[in-house]
């Protein structure tokens, strides 16, 4: 079917049947709004297949030469995926069901939580990334959910029934996760490990995207995330087999396929982590594509500061490495704000801090 006929944005944004309306339509050809400059897509020969992304088995707790392991590839890499992390493969399956049955409603039960861009809520349906202000969108619909730590049963009451008991349950237990990850991360860093003042700082609370990549006819001619790097401290990203993930190696230059791994949890560093650790650990860019034979989906988990805190590179990393600030003191909610007031750029909010 051709989309001449139909005006794409209001059809997409504003009547809220994302971009997932265009393929139930049996659309043959990606849409102008969505075909990104040759710069941005991605390029296959520029794809490195001799340096993978660290798989990391945690599973020993006593085993020593774990935070050197994590370490490493929080500075070198800015992602590694963990396996034997204790939560069981079964809860996994089923948020990841539940993002199919999310969006597999019909349209009008899933614009109820459609949200404008200044109203709250807890729930919020959205497609690309900042459509308002995009050039060329980004071929992905998402729910996002809000879940503060302190405040489950008000956070969750307006989250759609169909997903809200298992993506609390994956919230509960990637707590757990990421509780055991930032205190190897801070240790690397020789500052006292994950205490209370350190929870304070990074975990005011989590957004969870449930990301759903509707099968696209042209994958080559436009992406499903373009570049950027997560505004986060740290995300917790769980993948299904068909894949897509594709994060910048090292040179600077070519990508690293991130290849799925059942029951593996992608963790990547946030620019609030990079910024608090004065950059000793990373936020790399990365990117997501379409696919032309299947939908496609992944739970992102962002691990935030809360909006009011203010963000700083660790004042006892400084004195114990007599170091420079690199990065200028900021409130959580500003960077945010900045954050999203773009299109995806690359790194660009987090040069934004520099001093």
């Amino acid at each position: 079917m051709s989309t001449q006929a139909i005006d794409i944005v209001d059809f997409i944004v504003n009547k809220g049947h994302g971009v997932s309306g265009l393929a139930i339509m049996g659309v043959k050809d990606v849409p102008n709004r969505y075909i990104q400059p040759p710069e941005e897509r991605l390029d296959a020969t520029n794809v490195v297949c001799d340096e993978p992304i660290p798989i990391i088995d945690v599973s020993d707790e006593d085993d020593a030469t774990l935070g050197d392991s994590i370490c490493e590839a929080a500075r070198k890499y800015g992602f590694f995926q963990i396996i034997n992390h204790g939560i069981p493969i079964e809860v996994l399956d089923d948020v990841q069901a539940a993002v199919h049955q999310f969006f597999e409603l019909p349209t009008e039960e899933k614009i109820k939580y459609k949200r404008n861009p200044c109203e709250k809520g807890m729930a919020k349906l959205g497609t690309s990334f900042n459509p308002s202000k995009e050039k060329v969108m980004e071929w992905k619909d998402y729910l996002n959910l809000l879940y503060l730590f302190s405040e489950e049963e008000e956070a969750t009451a307006d989250w759609p029934p169909i997903c809200r008991d298992q993506a609390l349950d994956y919230c509960k237990r990637v707590e757990a996760v990421v509780t055991r990850i930032y205190d190897l991360l801070l240790k690397g860093l020789a500052v006292n490990g994950f205490d209370e003042t350190k929870r304070s700082l990074l975990m005011g609370c989590m957004g969870v995207n449930m990301n759903y990549y509707p099968f696209c006819p042209n994958p080559e001619l436009t992406v499903g995330v373009g570049r950027h790097s997560d505004g986060s401290a740290l995300t917790v990203l769980l993948q299904d087999d068909v894949g897509g993930l594709y994060v910048r190696a090292p040179d600077g230059e070519s990508w690293i396929h991130v290849s799925p791994t059942r029951g593996a949890l992608v963790i990547n560093v946030g620019d609030m982590l990079q910024l608090v650790s004065n950059g000793h650990y990373k936020s790399i860019e990365h990117k997501a594509v379409a696919n032309a034979s299947k939908a496609r989906v992944s739970v992102a988990v962002f691990v935030n500061p809360a909006p009011d805190q203010v963000m700083a590179p660790l004042p006892e990393l400084l004195e114990n490495t007599g170091e420079e600030p690199l990065y200028r003191e900021v409130v959580f909610r500003d960077y945010f704000k900045y954050f999203f007031s773009k299109g995806h750029d690359g790194k660009a909010t987090i040069e934004w801090a520099k001093i």
